[in-house]
Formats: C-alpha cells, structure tokens, sequence
C-alpha cells in the first residue's frame, strides 16, 4: 500500500528539499565545477526519500549528494569527498558528488559516462529477484541521457524480466547547452507503453507529485508487478556547473522558472 502523507513525511521532504539546497550553495562556493541543482530540490527529495538501506539507487549526478544522505550517509564525511579528503567514504579517490558511497547500495558514474548506471541498476533488479529479495532498484537520468541506448535497452530488459526497478527522468528540460526540443523527440513517459510498463508524467517541481508517483511505483516494484517509468518535468535553474557562462539560454527563461521555486 502507499504510504500515507503523515505530517511527518511532509516535514521530512521539505527538511530534505532544504538540506539539498543548502549543501548545493555550500559546495557550489568551493567548486566552480560543482553541478547545480537549484530549482530540481523537489525531484530529488520525492524520489530518494523513504527508501531502504537495501535498495540499490543509481541517481543522478545532479542529486547523488542528497541520495546519499536521504539513504542515510553522514553530510561531513560527504562533503569532505567533494574535498578529495581521505576522510571521504571513497578515501579520495572518487568525487562524492558523482560517485556516492557504495556501502549505502548507491552506483556512481565511475566512467563519467552518463547512461551505463542504468544498466547496472537493472542488474541489481535482476539479482534481487533471483534472491528472492522484496528489494528494488531505482535508475535517474536526465533528459539527455533519455536518447542514449543504454536507457532503451535497459527499460526493455527491465519489461522482458518483469524486474522491480523504477525508472525516473530527471528531466531539467536541458543537456549542457541543449535545449530538450533539440534533443528530445516526444513524450519521455510516453515511450512506457512500448516497453509495456506504466509511465507517467509529473510536475518535477511539487515534492507531493513525486513523492505519490513514486510511491505508486515502488509499491508496484516490491509486489512483483515489474518496472515503472516516471518523469519529472523540472528545470535546470543553475548553469550545467557553477562556472558556466550560460550564453545558450535567455535569462528572461530562468527568471520564470525561479519563480515557481519548489521549497518557496
């Protein structure tokens, strides 16, 4: 059954949304090539809130700090990965920003490749269902990655294989520089039905449309009825990292979009 919306979830998703923001402007101050998330905070509390320790969760790169604390890392030993400290879950040998702590059942973008994490989320779908496990995998993509191979073959998989995975686009409406009508053709949750899954689009930037869409889905995925597809339709607020010019997009485009701020 869903989760019901106590007042507690409620506090819990807005403390989630807050804590994202705050650790965006913090580690975006000391790292002009820090990935931005302004504006997305919604996506990211309603999807990687409530999880299991035991779930395996392959977010987004523009998120994966928060999945990692929503699946309950500790922030200082986060950040000081951003740090390259030795202190780090990964003993400075991997940005946590991109790559969050394995321990916590968490795949990062060890290639920097965007699109393979997908795959290997299936994967871990895959072995728990051979295990027999109530556990599920979520895979995180961006609008951009959508049109990569990786996420049709695993979305295909993912059917075939009846697998308890959830997909989420994270869509942000923009890849680096390209606009999502220059890269996107169609409706994302739309392409659900040719792999015989539910997909269904939300508004990315209320916490409560994600966090009952997701629910929905997870629900679905641990009672052996298959995959799900999920999009968020948000928007990239902040530049594809701190130090970007942004001389691709009109200004006039982002001031709108900061003006329907989810935590506001």
């Amino acid at each position: 059954p869903m989760m019901p919306r106590t007042n507690q979830i409620l506090r819990d998703l807005y403390r989630l949304m807050s804590m994202t923001r705050a650790l965006d402007k913090v580690i975006g101050a000391h790292d002009g090539h820090w990935h931005g998330l302004e504006g997305e905070e919604a996506t990211i509390a309603g999807v990687y809130y409530g999880l299991r320790r035991a779930d395996v969760v392959a977010p987004h790169y523009r998120g994966m700090v928060s999945a990692s604390y929503a699946k309950g890392a500790d922030p200082k030993t986060i950040l000081a990965g951003g740090l390259g400290k030795a202190t780090s879950y990964h003993g400075g040998r991997h940005r946590t920003d991109i790559c969050g702590p394995p321990e916590f059942n968490l795949i990062g973008l060890y290639a920097g490749s965007l699109g393979p994490p997908l795959g290997y989320a299936t994967g871990a779908a895959l072995a728990a269902k051979l295990d027999q496990r109530d556990d599920i995998a979520v895979g995180v993509f961006g609008d951009g990655s959508s049109s990569r191979g990786d996420c049709h073959e695993a979305m295909n998989m993912a059917s075939v294989m009846n697998l308890p995975i959830v997909f989420v686009c994270q869509n942000n409406q923009i890849a680096i520089s390209t606009e999502v009508a220059g890269g996107v053709s169609g409706s994302i949750a739309a392409r659900a039905g040719g792999f015989a899954m539910p997909g269904v689009e939300v508004d990315g930037n209320d916490v409560i449309a994600v966090h009952d869409a997701m629910q929905t889905a997870v629900s679905r995925a641990r009672s052996g009825d298959g995959p799900s597809l999920i999009e968020c339709k948000t928007y990239r607020v902040a530049g594809h990292f701190c130090s970007d010019a942004e001389d691709y997009r009109d200004a006039d485009i982002v001031d709108a979009w900061r003006q329907r701020d989810p935590i506001k």
